[in-house]
């Protein structure tokens, strides 16, 4: 009877090992899967970041500095008698140049102010009315 039970403990053994070998290939499996699926996550992660930068280059910064070669080209072409508007909204003839100042004379009067040459929103093509003679 004794080597009944021996040979019953030993076969339970046996059929545990087998079904803990079983669920440890189980886990391994869906370790490996879940490994595998974490390397395309993070492929498809740096992709991703990959894009939106390519995004705000595209949408934001080129622009941007785009137009700020535009403005210096704008600023580095100014020559006396242009007209300009300031970003004060100040229309006028420029009278002088310096460095880094501007001279401008306004309105029928010729009042002259001197302002920043940075200050210079753009240079307009058209005389303006306020600049015509007055008729008397």
């Amino acid at each position: 009877m004794m080597n009944l039970m021996n040979i019953l403990a030993e076969a339970g053994e046996a059929v545990a090992v087998t079904a803990a070998d079983a669920t440890t290939t189980a886990a391994d499996s869906t370790a490996t899967t879940a490994r595998a699926a974490g390397g395309g996550d993070m492929i498809m992660t740096i992709v991703m970041m990959a894009a939106m930068v390519a995004i705000f280059y595209f949408l934001l910064i080129r622009p941007q500095r785009k137009k700020d070669k535009q403005v210096k080209n704008m600023l580095a072409a100014l020559k006396v008698g242009d007209r300009i508007c300031t970003i004060g909204g100040l229309y006028g003839t420029i009278a002088a140049l310096k460095d880094d100042t501007v001279t401008l004379t306004m309105g029928s009067l010729q009042n002259t102010i001197v302002i920043a040459r940075w200050a210079i929103r753009s240079v307009e093509n058209v005389a303006l009315e306020n600049d015509a003679e007055p008729q008397i």
